[in-house]
């Protein structure tokens, strides 16, 4: 039996009192979710070890089974594996976000959702300006990229830049959680200001500006970490002989190299509302056809979430189903060897909110033979009286690829 992992970035969301009170995955129109979860069983999933942050690398590392207190170095490392950057002894590395910040407000966390080649020419610009032989800046896509430092120590208290979206970001710069961490602190500080100097007048900006975009005008660095030591999926799940994942995200891409999942590119896949969903759907069906394992990862959702844009990710759930789960279930159901189906979202991303929380999110799995639970619809209430009840840690991807010898 093969598997399929298709995971919906941030779907997950709280009521809405201009949904009747419903949740978007209860409210949005998702019949091949539905069927799916009627046909198979649910339940809910911690993705969020206690004392973690609901990160994204967190939660997607957390629904491939990896033991996050013993594998988890951040978001940087994840970005510098996406990239082929190969981290040395010593070097830390972090997530560097291209902001926009107006006044003294952190305005938004994407630059407004800048394009990769306008980011490109800024990064190289960063480099040329501020880096070294400590200090190096990476192009990574669209807004996320990634900032090494030699000798850097890695005990600092960041913020997410997607946490404070229209809050002051002064008092969310770097601080240092030992006297050791304090000289790192105080460069990456100091690079935070220093790029706000020299990025208000990039003729990248002024171009945005003259468009009504919002200016990439400030980094922000966060998540720090060293190399980590993941083992491979092949090595901790025997049905793991050949596998991939799609995605348009580089820290998904890091997640899959430090797993050994081949990366399959799509054209046209953006990470927003307008990525390429049929191009992700017919890649993953052909990655079926090879390989015993795909995880299919969809961020759209994630995004409108962030901008607090309930229309928006209503539109993206839909698109989801009618353009990923209905296209790829239609192909494989009928193939001589069966496909185990997952869907879930790695963390909720409340439109109210803006910003990611720690609450279990519902999965379904779904399999020819599989024996049904009670649940009839995909959402955050139903599940919850799934068959499964609620697991964490690497239960959930036990029970997943254990199916093969359950046929």
């Amino acid at each position: 039996m093969k598997h399929l992992i298709i995971l919906g970035d941030g779907m997950a969301d709280w009521p809405v009192p201009s949904l009747n009170g419903k949740t978007l995955l209860q409210y949005a129109e998702t019949p091949y979710m539905d069927y799916l979860a009627a046909m198979g069983k649910t339940g809910l999933l911690k993705t969020v070890p206690d004392g973690f942050h609901p990160g994204s690398e967190v939660a997607n590392m957390s629904v491939l089974g990896y033991d996050l207190p013993k594998v988890y170095e951040g978001r940087g490392v994840l970005e510098a594996a996406s990239i082929g950057v190969d981290l040395q002894p010593g070097d830390m590395a972090m997530r560097c976000n291209l902001v926009t910040v107006e006044g003294d407000l952190l305005k938004n966390h994407s630059a407004g959702h800048i394009s990769t080649d306008e980011a490109d020419e800024l990064i190289r610009f960063l480099q040329e300006r501020l880096g070294s032989d400590v200090i190096h800046f990476y192009t990574g896509v669209q807004y996320r990229h990634l900032l090494t430092v030699k000798g850097g120590n890695k005990n600092l208290a960041c913020v997410p830049p997607h946490d404070i979206p229209l809050q002051p970001f002064r008092p969310n710069m770097v601080r240092a959680l030992s006297s050791e961490a304090q000289a790192t602190a105080d460069l990456l500080n100091a690079l935070i200001e220093k790029s706000q100097e020299i990025l208000s007048d990039h003729p990248v900006n002024r171009k945005r500006q003259s468009e009504g975009k919002d200016p990439a005008n400030s980094i922000w660095p966060w998540s720090p970490g060293y190399r980590p030591c993941m083992k491979r999926l092949s090595e901790m799940y025997s049905d793991v002989r050949k596998g991939s994942v799609i995605t348009a995200v580089d820290l998904i891409r890091g997640i899959g190299s430090y797993a050994g999942l081949r990366r399959i590119e799509v054209d046209g896949a953006t990470g927003l509302y307008d990525t390429n969903y049929e191009g992700k759907a017919k890649a993953a069906i052909d990655a079926l056809k090879t390989d015993d394992f795909v995880y299919l990862h969809i961020e759209a959702s994630d995004e409108a979430g962030h901008e607090g844009n309930v229309a928006l990710k209503l539109k993206t759930i839909e698109n989801l189903d009618s353009r990923i789960v209905k296209p790829i279930y239609e192909a494989i159901k009928d193939w001589d060897e069966a496909v185990a189906i997952a869907i879930l979202p790695d963390h909720p991303t409340p439109c109210e909110l803006r910003t990611h929380t720690a609450e279990p999110v519902p999965f379904l799995i779904y399999y020819p033979g599989i024996v049904s639970d009670d649940v009839r619809t995909f959402d955050e209430i139903s599940c919850g009286a799934g068959g499964y009840g609620l697991l964490e840690k690497d239960e959930f991807m036990n029970e997943f690829m254990q199916l093969g010898s359950k046929r």
